[in-house]
């Protein structure tokens, strides 16, 4: 049966054809391999990220000629940043296809990424055969054991017949309640042999039933509290942008013209430069987001999780606040601060729920003159401490950078991904986000080795985007050999290094609380990032003053295929506020 006449049937009508839908008794045996690429077209699969292996070869032998799009990648963590920033961006689920032992271990750590900051990926890893697994078979490694405490869920396929079944309970499991990455493990086995496909219409699974609409008496609550507040904030996190609740936060923000500020991972999930938006709070956080959450009687936490980076220490984080907590995880509320009114469910439809009530609770039209004085102290704090720095004429600064970085993209239809380190938290400071799902960064792990790659999902997603990675010159070099991919698929993608020849982030920890002594965080030895990406056969552009980066740019963003920009900044510029650790969210250095 050819490919393409199969999609066909598939894509004719509902729950496929006759051979489909398991009504039609002479039904043809497909091996495990096609069984698995016929899953994927079920699940609405587009492309795969992945490096092939003996474990799957007799995959890989049927993806030629499918309908899916395979990215071949350089490195298979590569593989799973892939797919992350391809579902960060889209919404949908990400896909990775790697072969066993090495090829499985070196996706831990995209993984474990995917799990800390609740990204829906599937990885597919090829496994020995059956008969062969637990006798230390050439290139056999436990990757369900090893990867257990960093997937949401995973299988190890034992029978062919239930890898259709398998494949159909990874993707509800990825993509519902709290989402995140799933593994499925696949003997060789397996792929060879042969069964009739039928393929589930739907997902029951006992014991897994997630919570998507809050309780009316715990919203009724959250409504009472919220009006009986007279310095209220709305903290937001990832979770207000995975469960698409941009639009009913904004108009509950403005129906109360509540004061709102974000996690890292929150960016974007309000508009960046809406009045009401005070910005990132946190360790690296704004003056007014730090104080006005710190000093406030209410908070109402969206899909946010209290992570240490945000609270600082414990027992002095809010100490006159109330909290009504909204999480879809019921383990992440009250994990680090108790919540007075927990509501366990989807952002979406809680709020949704909540704009009602207040609609129809005469109170709520009064509420906004009660925060005069409320708003009034956070302008103070505003006009006081805003984002700043000390511009330079003769060296780029970072911040400088990543400002026109913003004027140029207009920053309403880009997406902008991150590496992990200073430059993260300049772009999180300095670039107004206007609309979810236009910001890509490892928040939970911290992955340096993230943006780039993660950008190329992004791309590959959205090619007709700017999609823009902003990263650091020890970050970059984490992942750089996947400018063969971006080069050889035609991807798109262009990169921002802001190079200071140092491991930047790390070394500003060792100037303000070590006494200066930079250990072994000067990278000495650089390459030359602009012959580097000619070599790949990439495009390669430097700046070294700061009236060369808006040309450098602009020339970037007019060029066709992956650019690498290389932006000599200024190598010892700090990333102010910071909060030491173990201090109150209060206790900020600002210079």
């Amino acid at each position: 049966m050819a490919y393409q006449v199969h999609k066909e049937c598939i894509l004719g009508k509902q729950g496929g054809c006759a051979d489909m839908s398991g009504k039609d008794r002479n039904k043809k045996k497909m091996t495990g391999a096609r069984i698995f690429i016929e899953s994927l077209l079920k699940e609405g699969v587009d492309v795969i990220f992945g490096f092939p292996g003996g474990a799957v070869l007799n995959i890989y032998d049927e993806l030629m000629g499918s309908p899916l799009r395979h990215v071949l990648v350089r490195h298979e963590q590569g593989a799973v940043h892939m797919a992350d920033g391809y579902a960060r961006a889209s919404g949908r689920i990400g896909v990775a296809l790697v072969t066993s032992g090495p090829g499985a271990t070196n996706t831990v750590t995209g993984i474990a990424t995917a799990y800390m900051d609740s990204i829906p990926i599937v990885v597919f890893s090829g496994q020995v055969p059956t008969s062969l697994v637990g006798n230390d078979a050439f290139q056999e490694a436990d990757i369900v054991g090893i990867t257990r405490p960093c997937t949401k869920h995973n299988f190890l396929v034992k029978d062919v017949k239930d890898l259709a079944k398998t494949i159909k309970q990874a993707f509800y499991i990825a993509s519902t309640g709290r989402c995140g990455p799933v593994l499925v493990d696949i003997p060789k086995d397996i792929t060879q042999a042969e069964t009739e496909f039928v393929y589930p219409d739907k997902v029951e699974m006992k014991g897994y039933k997630p919570v998507m609409k809050g309780h009316p008496g715990q919203i009724k609550k959250a409504v009472e509290r919220l009006l009986q507040s007279s310095r209220p904030i709305v903290y937001i996190g990832g979770g207000v942008i995975s469960q698409n609740a941009s639009e009913e936060l904004v108009t509950l923000a403005e129906t109360l013209e509540l004061p709102v500020a974000s996690t890292l991972m929150g960016l974007g999930g309000f508009p960046g430069d809406h009045p009401q938006f005070l910005g990132m709070l946190g360790m690296h956080g704004t003056y007014t987001a730090n104080m006005t959450i710190n000093s406030s009687d209410l908070i109402l936490a969206i899909g946010a999780r209290f992570d240490d980076r945000v609270i600082g220490k414990v027992d002095e984080f809010a100490p006159q606040a109330s909290i009504i907590h909204i999480d879809i995880d019921p383990t992440s509320i009250s994990k680090s601060i108790p919540a007075e009114v927990p509501i366990v469910g989807g952002a979406k439809e809680i709020l949704r729920d909540l704009n009602h009530m207040l609609k129809e609770n005469s109170e709520s039209k009064h509420f906004r003159k009660k925060l005069k004085d409320w708003w009034e102290t956070i302008r103070e704090w505003q006009k006081a401490k805003p984002l700043s720095y000390t511009p330079s004429k003769t060296s780029i600064k970072p911040q400088f950078l990543v400002e026109k970085i913003y004027e140029l993209t207009k920053g309403k239809n880009s997406i902008i991904v991150t590496g992990v380190g200073q430059h993260q938290m300049w772009v999180a400071q300095y670039y107004k986000f206007h609309s979810p799902r236009t910001f890509l960064t490892s928040g939970g792990l911290g992955t340096m080795g993230y943006g780039f790659p993660s950008g190329i999902g992004a791309k590959v997603a959205f090619p007709q985007r700017d999609v823009i990675v902003v990263d650091g010159d020890g970050s970059m070099q984490m992942n750089i050999q996947e400018l063969a991919t971006a080069v050889q698929d035609k991807v798109g993608v262009k990169v921002a290094i802001v190079n200071n020849g140092f491991l930047g982030m790390v070394r500003q920890w060792q100037q303000l609380f070590y006494k200066k002594r930079y250990s072994y965080t000067k990278l000495s030895v650089q390459p030359d990032f602009v012959r580097l990406a000619e070599a790949y056969g990439a495009h390669g552009f430097r700046a070294e003053k700061p009236e060369d980066v808006v040309p450098v740019l602009k020339k970037c963003l007019s060029t066709e295929g992956p650019v690498l920009m290389d932006f000599v900044v200024e190598p010892e510029e700090n990333v102010y506020p910071i909060i030491p650790a173990g201090a109150a969210i209060n206790k900020m250095i600002l210079v």
